[in-house]
């Protein structure tokens, strides 16, 4: 007996693929292209911009944590509640440091309002100008915390806003020697 071979299938006619016109050649590779840069391109964008996002913030955190006296800037939010200091919006050179132990919490604050500013800012503080006596409020210790200076040749006006706990008491010294504008100087401090 002579083996039996398999057989093959015949060829099928039409084998040779159809050649691609230019036109959709083009169209794949762009489509090709697109869907590379959404599902790549995009989410390493997004990890480019949230680490730099990341490094800003540990940054700003750190310059927070090693800063030893006032520095510009405004107090965050959250510290202006906290410690019930609400500095003007229309205010300017704002300046703020942080302290923080066991113990007690402070937050200085200083900044220049025009004299209705001022009114606002004592009426929301829970005084008036009223309270205001001459002399200037805030500590020795608190001033050189702050780095804060009260030469004897300016008109200083303050007092002291004390309220029951778990509520901060703030110390506020203005000057009022330039006529348009006071300078304000603010001890608010918080005991846990």
């Amino acid at each position: 007996m002579t083996p039996t071979l398999p057989r093959q299938a015949p060829a099928p006619e039409s084998a040779a693929k159809p050649v691609e016109d230019r036109r959709h050649v083009i169209r794949r590779r762009w489509l090709t292209a697109i869907i590379i840069v959404l599902l790549i391109g995009v989410p390493a964008g997004y990890l480019a911009i949230s680490a730099e996002q990341s490094r800003s913030s540990g940054r700003d955190k750190a310059a927070k944590a090693a800063a030893t006296q006032v520095r510009a800037g405004w107090p965050s939010r959250v510290q202006r509640s906290i410690y019930e200091v609400p500095v003007p919006d229309r205010a300017w050179s704002v300046r703020f440091y942080e302290t923080n132990n066991w113990r007690t919490s402070r937050l200085y604050v200083a900044f220049t309002v025009t004299h209705a500013d001022l009114d606002t800012f004592l009426a929301e503080t829970g005084t008036s100008r009223a309270a205001l006596k001459p002399g200037v409020t805030v500590g020795g210790k608190d001033a050189t915390v702050a780095g804060w200076k009260f030469p004897a040749d300016r008109t200083w006006q303050g007092t002291t806003h004390e309220q029951p706990d778990p509520r901060p008491t703030q110390d506020i010294t203005v000057d009022f020697t330039d006529p348009n504008s006071a300078r304000v100087y603010v001890v608010s401090t918080a005991t846990p």
